[in-house]
């Protein structure tokens, strides 16, 4: 009897899943396009991850990134088209297929980068259950004032140096998502044409080339040191935003910024300033309720900080000693014998500098340390954590736009 039941069970759960994938195969293929510079790109190492899994608060988004091997999991559901660049940024490639990790930057690849595109497929495919396809255009050290300049924004002053290469990344990206949308199925295998797809939501994380990029200061008599007026950017931010609803003829498409986080909490200083204006087109009237923020900062990872600035001061009395060799090192040139030994005396005191960071910290700092970094402060220092974090809060910001 027993046996019968779980028959029954069984394939009752197997009507449901095969009635589940067929209402999702009739429905639009939801097209989500992913725009930004090196975070967008993502800079994230896989071998991050195992941080995630150990904070209690993020616990739950790790056992959503991984099989029940450890690896990380392959969306059957979710696609993704990219178009990328070199470590200068120039635009040199482009490829697709299902969404897993490695899909962040393509460049110093080592065990596979994510950004926020691995979690923002991953939860969107929970909250939606439909068949989805990502486009990500991203490029390292780009700006909206001179890359990705979009066509309302106005033309540069014609003195620029730069006003020949305004709007070469907005061209790059939009020509990227046509190309994509005329044909889905060469990048989405099981695209129904008779159910079409759907211009789902459009998610801008960028900004750093235009925090310290060349806007004028609030107080001229302050020089260099003063705050900058970064009013320029909200207003070429809003200009992009129309231009793409625009040319993509999706007058309400669901637009997220991802406001720049890099330092993570702030209080009145020039980061603060840019934030604030990045994040004012939101707040326009003819945006509400289709453009939404996510405020990045609240993701950053603070406790990395802690361990780094630890690590430093235990490591602070082998400075002296640490030049001294890097100029008897330089000094050698090419005598071979000399250079050997000055190397092994490094190699003596890079062992010195592991074992007292060791003493100073505790294990929990430690494997902080050796496992929750993997690249600069600028690009949110390679922390899986965090652009698991925000990944997962683009597609929840989309989502809830579409209820309202």
């Amino acid at each position: 009897m027993k046996s019968r039941v779980s028959k029954v069970v069984v394939a009752g759960a197997l009507m449901l899943f095969s009635l589940s994938s067929a209402l999702a195969a009739n429905k639009p293929l939801k097209v989500f396009i992913l725009v930004g510079q090196s975070n967008m790109e993502g800079h994230a190492q896989i071998t991050t991850f195992p941080v995630i899994a150990k904070d209690p608060k993020t616990a739950e988004l790790y056992k959503d990134m991984v099989d029940a091997s450890g690896k990380p999991v392959v969306c059957e559901n979710v696609y993704i088209a990219y178009t990328y660049g070199d470590f200068n940024g120039n635009s040199v490639g482009k490829k697709s297929g299902k969404l897993t990790a490695g899909w962040g930057s393509q460049h110093h690849v080592g065990a596979g980068k994510i950004g926020p595109e691995f979690t923002f497929g991953i939860y969107m495919n929970k909250l939606l259950n439909e068949p989805i396809l990502l486009i990500k255009t991203a490029w390292g050290g780009k700006s909206l004032q001179v890359d990705f300049r979009p066509p309302t924004g106005g033309p540069l002053p014609a003195d620029s140096k730069n006003k020949d290469a305004a709007g070469k990344y907005y061209k790059l990206m939009m020509d990227y998502v046509k190309e994509v949308l005329a044909d889905p199925k060469a990048v989405y295998p099981n695209y129904d044409p008779k159910a079409g797809y759907e211009l789902a939501g459009f998610v801008w994380f960028q900004g750093f080339n235009d925090l310290v990029g060349s806007y004028p200061t609030v107080d001229p008599s302050k020089g260099k040191k003063g705050i900058k007026d970064y009013s320029e950017y909200s207003r070429l931010l809003a200009c992009l935003i129309r231009d793409v609803r625009k040319e993509l003829a999706a007058p309400k498409l669901p637009f997220v910024i991802g406001v720049l986080g890099v330092g993570g909490e702030t209080t009145g200083d020039g980061t603060e300033a840019f934030r604030n204006a990045m994040a004012a087109p939101a707040e326009m009237p003819e945006f509400k309720g289709t453009v939404a923020n996510v405020f990045t900062h609240k993701y950053w990872p603070a406790e990395l900080d802690a361990v780094k600035a630890k690590s430093e001061a235990a490591k602070k009395d082998f400075a002296a000693k640490d030049k001294e060799l890097q100029a008897r090192l330089k000094a050698s040139g090419t005598d071979a014998k000399a250079r050997q030994e000055v190397k092994k005396e490094i190699e003596k005191l890079e062992a010195d500098k592991r074992a007292k960071v060791e003493q100073a910290l505790t294990p929990d700092e430690l494997f902080l340390l050796n496992n929750g970094i993997s690249n600069a402060g600028y690009h949110y220092m390679g922390s899986g954590k965090f652009f698991g974090q925000i990944g997962k809060a683009f597609a929840e910001a989309i989502v809830e736009m579409k209820k309202n």
